[in-house]
C-alpha cells in the first residue's frame, strides 16, 4: 500500500518530460538543506524553489539507519497579469492588479468505508496544466485495486470541481481500514493525531470520521476543521500533527483613566508661527480649562473570557480590576459618574495623582524666554518681572511683585504691579478693573475702573473709567495724558522745568470719548468719498444727457458710482447713529469732574473738564479744579473719593 507521497512519485516522471523549465535532483542531511542545495544549483531564490520529494529522509537509531533527503526541484513560475484602468481617470498606463501563481490541477483518491472508490479533482491556476484522465487513472490504480467507472473519470476532470464523486467500488475489508490514535496533552489544551495507512481492500479517514473519532476521545472543542479537511486528501501517515487546540482564557483589562490634558510637564510644545519659524515666546505650558469642560473619564475595566480546552472544560479568567476616579480640586464627577467635569476656569493639573484645577497660575520668577508668554483663565501671580516684549494675559487679576517693562499686560479683573511700569514708551496695559502701581512711567494704560500710583505718573497716556490716583509721598503727575470719568487726583500736577505738556481730562468715559472721536473722523471721511462720487456721477450724468447716451465703459462706471454711493449711505447712517448714541450716553454721565492737587499745580498743565478746555497761568496751591456754569473754576482742594484699606489698597 502506497501513502500520498507515493502518488507523487507516479506523475514525477511525465513531469519531467512536460515542464519547460530546467530541474535538479538534490540531497541533503535535511529537507531545508536538500532545498537549499538545489536553489544554488538552479541559481535561484530558494523562495522560488518547488520541489517533488523523491525520498524522505530519516536520522535513524544511533546513527544507525540514517537517510538523506532526495528531493526533484524546479523554478516556480509565476504569471503576472496586469490590466488597463478602465474608468473616468484612466491615463492608458497599466496597473499591476495581482499575481497569479501557475499551479497544476490535482487529482486526490479516496477509498470510502462501504467500498466506494471517490475521486476530487481541481482546476489549475495560472498558466498550470489540467489534470488529465490517464493521471487521474493511475493514481487511483496506484492506490489499490479497484473497479472504475472511466467515463466518471472523465467526468470530474472534465468538470474539476474540487470535490468528490463517485467513480467505481473496491472490495472493503474492514480489517485493514486506516486507523487514527488520538492523544490529548499540555493539560488538555492540544489534542494531536497519528493515522496509519490503510493495507490492501481498507478504507481512508474521511473528514467525517476524524471529527467523530476527536469526539469520542472527548475533544470538542477548537477541532480544526479546514486543516483536517485538507489532511483528508493528503494525510501524512505514522506523523503526530495538531488536529484540535483549547482557548486560552484572556484576562479582562483594569480599568483606566483617559485624561484630555497633558499629564507630563516635563513637555514643553513649541507654537510654530509664520515661515516654519518657532516662536518661543509660545511654549504653551499652561493648560487652560473653562468650567464644566470635560478633563478625564475613566474607561471602566472589562470582564475576563474564559477560555476552554479542547476536552470543553471551563478555564476561569480575571476580570479587570476597578479604580477609583482621581478627583481633586474644583473638579467633579458628570452624571455618568465617569467624566471628570471642571467646576472653574483655571489651569488643569495632576497633582499627587488627583486632578485639579486651580484658580491662581504661578510663576516663580520673571515672564521671560524660559516661561514664555502666559495666557491664563484665572489669576497669575509673577514673582518676578516681566520683561520686554513678553504677555501675561488672565481671565482674572494680575500680580507682579517685581517690575512691568516695555510687555503688554491684559486682566478681567485687577492688576497690581508691586515695584512699578517702565513702558519704555511700548507696551500696553489694560486691566478690566483696576490698575494698582508704585509708579507709571512711559506707559499706556486703560482700565475700568480706577488707576492707582503711588509715586506718580510720568509722561504717560493712562485713560480710567471712574478715577486716577496718585496718593504717596511722592505722588506727582508729570506729562503725558490722564483721562478719567470722575476725578483725576495728585499731590503735584505738571512740572515747572518740563516742556512736556501735562494733560488732565475729566467729566467723560474716556473710552467711549475715543470710539466718538473715531466714529467722527469716520464719518468726516465717509462724506468726502461721497462728495466726489456725486461730483463724478453729475459729470456722467451731464454728457448723457447730452449725447443721449454713453460709452459702455462710461455707462458700467457710472453704475458702480451709483452702487458705491449706496453702500456709503447706508454706512454712513449707521456710523451716524453710533455717535449719536455714544453722545446720548456721553451726556447721560452724572459726574461733574474734577481735577485736584493736594500741594500743588505748575502752570502750563491743561485741564478738560467734559467740553470745556482751560490752561493753568499760574501756581496753585492745594486746589481743585471743577466746572461751573460752563467755565473751570479754582476751588479749595477736596479729597479722593477713596480711603486707605486694610490691605494697604485704597477702596471705595
Amino acid at each position: 500500500m502506497v501513502d500520498f507521497v507515493r502518488l507523487q512519485e507516479i506523475v514525477r516522471d511525465r513531469l519531467e518530460q512536460d515542464r519547460a523549465i530546467q530541474s535538479v535532483e538534490a540531497v541533503g542531511p535535511t529537507l531545508e538543506a536538500a532545498v537549499a542545495d538545489a536553489a544554488a544549483l538552479l541559481d535561484i531564490s530558494i523562495r522560488h524553489i518547488e520541489y517533488e520529494i523523491l525520498e524522505r529522509g530519516s536520522d535513524g537509531f544511533l546513527g544507525v539507519g540514517k537517510k538523506e533527503w532526495r528531493i526533484m526541484a524546479y523554478e516556480r513560475v509565476v504569471s503576472t497579469r496586469k490590466k488597463h484602468r478602465e474608468n473616468l481617470f484612466s491615463d492608458g498606463t497599466e496597473e499591476e492588479l495581482e499575481i497569479i501563481e501557475d499551479r497544476d490541477g490535482e487529482a486526490f483518491v479516496h477509498f470510502r468505508s462501504g467500498g466506494e472508490v471517490l475521486l476530487k479533482v481541481t482546476a489549475p491556476s495560472g498558466n498550470g496544466r489540467r489534470m488529465t484522465d490517464e493521471y487521474a487513472l493511475r493514481i487511483i490504480e496506484y492506490r489499490g485495486k479497484a473497479e472504475i467507472e472511466k467515463d466518471q473519470v472523465t467526468k470530474a476532470v472534465d468538470e474539476a470541481l474540487g470535490a468528490y464523486i463517485n467513480v467505481g467500488s473496491f472490495n472493503h475489508n474492514p480489517m485493514n481500514d486506516s486507523s487514527v490514535l488520538v492523544e490529548i496533552i499540555e493539560g488538555e489544551m492540544k489534542a494531536f493525531i497519528t493515522v496509519e495507512p490503510p493495507s490492501e481492500g481498507g478504507s481512508d479517514v474521511s473528514f467525517e470520521k476524524y471529527i467523530n473519532l476527536l469526539k469520542s476521545n472527548r475533544v470538542i472543542n477548537g477541532i480544526k476543521e479546514d486543516f483536517l479537511r485538507n489532511y483528508m486528501d493528503q494525510p501524512v501517515y505514522k506523523e503526530k500533527v495538531l488536529a484540535a487546540e483549547g482557548t486560552k482564557p484572556a484576562d479582562g483589562r483594569d480599568a483606566y483613566i483617559q485624561y484630555n490634558f497633558e499629564t507630563d510637564l516635563s513637555k514643553v510644545r513649541l507654537k510654530e508661527g509664520s515661515g516654519g519659524k518657532i516662536n518661543f515666546k509660545e511654549l504653551n505650558l499652561i493648560q487652560n480649562v473653562v468650567e464644566n469642560q470635560p478633563l478625564a473619564k475613566k474607561i471602566p475595566p472589562q470582564k475576563g473570557v474564559s477560555g476552554q480546552t479542547v476536552t470543553g472544560t471551563s478555564i476561569p479568567a480575571k476580570d479587570g480590576k476597578d479604580i477609583n476616579v482621581p478627583i481633586g480640586q474644583n473638579v467633579h464627577l458628570d452624571t455618568d459618574d465617569e467624566t471628570v467635569l471642571a467646576d472653574i476656569n483655571g489651569q488643569v493639573v495632576l497633582a499627587n495623582g488627583l486632578i485639579n484645577v486651580e484658580p491662581v497660575y504661578t510663576v516663580e520668577g520673571d515672564v521671560s524666554v524660559k516661561t514664555g508668554n502666559i495666557i491664563f483663565l484665572g489669576n497669575v501671580i509673577v514673582t518676578g518681572n516681566v520683561d520686554d516684549g513678553f504677555s501675561v494675559k488672565a481671565a482674572g487679576n494680575i500680580e507682579v511683585r517685581g517690575t512691568v517693562s516695555r510687555a503688554e499686560l491684559d486682566a478681567e479683573g485687577d492688576i497690581i504691579i508691586q515695584q512699578g511700569i517702565n513702558g519704555k514708551n511700548g507696551g500696553r496695559i489694560r486691566a478690566g478693573k483696576s490698575l494698582y502701581s508704585r509708579f507709571i512711567e512711559n506707559a499706556n494704560i486703560s482700565t475700568g475702573d480706577m488707576v492707582m500710583a503711588s509715586d506718580g505718573i510720568i509722561n504717560s497716556q493712562v485713560d480710567a473709567f471712574n478715577r486716577i490716583i496718585c496718593n504717596g509721598k511722592r505722588a506727582s503727575i508729570m506729562g503725558g495724558r490722564l483721562r478719567a470719568s470722575e476725578e483725576i487726583n495728585a499731590k503735584i500736577i505738571g512740572n515747572p522745568t518740563s516742556g512736556t505738556d501735562t494733560i488732565c481730562e475729566v467729566g467723560f468715559d474716556p473710552k467711549s470719548k475715543e470710539e466718538l472721536t473715531n466714529l467722527q473722523e469716520k464719518k468726516d471721511s465717509m462724506e468726502k468719498q461721497l462728495e466726489e462720487i456725486k461730483i463724478n456721477m453729475q459729470t456722467l450724468i451731464n454728457i448723457k444727457k447730452q449725447r443721449k447716451s454713453l460709452p459702455a465703459d462710461k455707462e458700467a462706471y457710472l453704475q458702480e458710482l451709483m452702487e458705491k454711493r449706496n453702500l456709503l449711505l447706508e454706512a454712513l447712517k449707521n456710523t451716524e447713529e453710533g455717535i449719536k448714541k455714544i453722545q446720548t450716553f456721553l451726556n447721560s454721565l452724572k459726574s461733574r469732574g474734577r481735577v485736584s492737587a493736594s500741594q500743588k499745580v505748575y502752570p502750563g498743565v491743561k485741564i478738560v473738564i467734559r467740553d470745556v478746555r482751560d490752561e493753568v497761568h499760574n501756581e496753585y496751591k492745594a486746589v481743585t479744579f471743577v466746572l461751573e456754569n460752563g467755565l473751570i473754576r479754582v476751588a479749595p482742594y477736596e479729597e479722593p473719593a477713596v480711603k486707605k484699606g486694610e490691605d494697604g489698597n485704597t477702596t471705595d
